[in-house]
């Protein structure tokens, strides 16, 4: 019998995209993704699971190192990683000024090592009064 580890599943991996269109990430999925100086990601997604870009919802992310031109860097604000991937948001058609995006990030690894399929949820934002 295998035992199935709680620590392997105690937290759960999330990125969110912000209104200003930054993707920021948790601190679970910071360390999952072993962030460093030399981390940057990129996006895909498989193409048979999906008509195009613009209407795809099987999105990945895969962890990728400075040098990469496919990749994006990531920033560092106090102990907040984030990703400017506003022009890649705005190409997908995702509406994160009126809603708030949140993705569950699953391991992907079937896909390659530091691969992560993307399972967004979206709720309405907040009207600001």
């Amino acid at each position: 019998m295998k035992i199935l580890s709680a620590k392997k599943y105690k937290a759960n991996l999330k990125c969110t995209i912000h209104a200003t269109g930054k993707l920021g990430f948790n601190e679970a999925a910071a360390m999952a993704l072993e962030i460093d100086n030399e981390t940057t990601i990129k996006f895909g997604f498989i193409e048979n699971e999906s008509e195009s870009e613009e209407e795809t919802d099987s999105l990945y992310l895969i962890k990728s190192h400075v040098g990469d031109e496919d990749a994006f860097k990531i920033n560092k604000a106090g102990a907040y990683f984030y990703v400017n991937a506003k022009a890649l948001f705005d190409g997908l058609k995702l509406d994160y000024r009126n809603y708030n995006i949140i993705f569950d990030m699953i391991d992907a690894s079937e896909h390659g090592e530091g691969v992560f399929k993307l399972i967004k949820r979206k709720r309405k934002r907040k009207e600001k009064l």
